[in-house]
């Protein structure tokens, strides 16, 4: 992904001019935290009312060879607990893991430094034989006493995709809270547009986002659809385990997964229309047996043929 010479340059660049993905932009910025804390006064009134009866606030973008998905939050953290929760690489596995789709996240070191091992696929449970290994390079761009930013790139993924970045910037903020900055883009070529397009016509007719277009007939919301609202939905589920991850942290370590688990599917049924995918009973089940099988650390990661799982994946 960022080895795809002029054209992945190009793209690249165009995310960071747009303002879709700060994860090259920030690397410019003299001062990346008074520049988050400029964006929290911009979108204080957005925090406060909207749609999601929490203080966040959801973009996306869309281009011929990518898309992005953009949060923006106030965690009811102080900074000192959520800065240092959310540096370390084993501590974004136990986020990663809460996803539907990952099914073994491992953190591993290689000559470049601090890598996650990520193993995507279904909805569903699965033979860890039957995922794809998404390996992220780990790196912690900046962390001082109020201001974090950390970044997860990597090279491909399933279904042709490629170009992962998954940035979260976070900086401290008034009356001892967190503002953070999440974001999760990706790019992808023509045979992975067709692949994509083909399952927006077939079995993933009729999903949405987050983002209002319009309204129905009916006086009813419309929902973006189509490349953004997939990466609208897959954002919301990150941004979810994050949220997930530290409101849990106060619990006792033994029973830290179960209430982390149990946190993350009540957060996703919160909006049904957009993430419903199983019943509570179905992903506890699921994610007992992939923790199980993390545990046993069998060290299978395999890339296999795209199938319908990999639609599954980034839908």
């Amino acid at each position: 992904m960022k080895l795809w010479w002029a054209v992945a340059r190009h793209f690249a660049l165009t995310l960071a001019w747009l303002g879709a993905s700060l994860a090259h932009a920030g690397d410019s910025n003299a001062n990346p935290a008074a520049a988050l804390r400029a964006q929290y006064g911009v979108l204080r009134d957005q925090l406060s009312h909207n749609q999601f009866q929490r203080p966040l606030q959801i973009d996306s973008s869309e281009t011929p060879g990518g898309v992005t998905g953009d949060i923006y939050a106030l965690i009811n953290h102080p900074f000192a607990t959520a800065g240092a929760a959310l540096n370390g690489p084993a501590r974004w596995c136990d986020i990663l893991m809460l996803h539907i789709n990952t099914k073994y996240c491992r953190a591993a070191t290689d000559r470049h430094g601090s890598v996650l091992q990520v193993n995507i696929g279904s909805n569903h449970d699965q033979p860890l034989s039957a995922s794809y290994q998404v390996d992220f390079a780990y790196r912690v761009a900046a962390a001082t006493p109020d201001y974090l930013k950390v970044m997860l790139t990597a090279d491909e993924g399933p279904l042709s995709t490629r170009d992962y970045w998954v940035v979260l910037e976070a900086v401290a903020v008034d009356d001892g809270a967190t503002f953070i900055h999440f974001t999760y883009s990706y790019a992808y070529g023509l045979a992975g547009r067709l692949a994509m397009k083909t399952y927006l016509a077939t079995i993933g007719r009729g999903k949405v986002g987050f983002t209002m277009v319009g309204t129905q007939p009916d006086g009813r919301p419309l929902y973006v659809g189509g490349m953004r609202g997939m990466v609208e939905r897959n954002t919301m589920r990150y941004y979810l385990a994050i949220e997930a991850f530290l409101g849990t942290l106060s619990a006792p370590p033994q029973a830290r997964l179960e209430t982390r688990l149990r946190a993350w599917f009540a957060a996703i049924e919160r909006y049904p229309l957009q993430l419903h995918e199983l019943e509570r009973s179905e992903y506890l089940d699921m994610k007992r047996r992939e923790y199980s099988r993390l545990r046993a650390d069998a060290g299978v990661t395999t890339r296999e043929a795209p199938g319908s799982w990999e639609r599954d994946a980034i839908a």
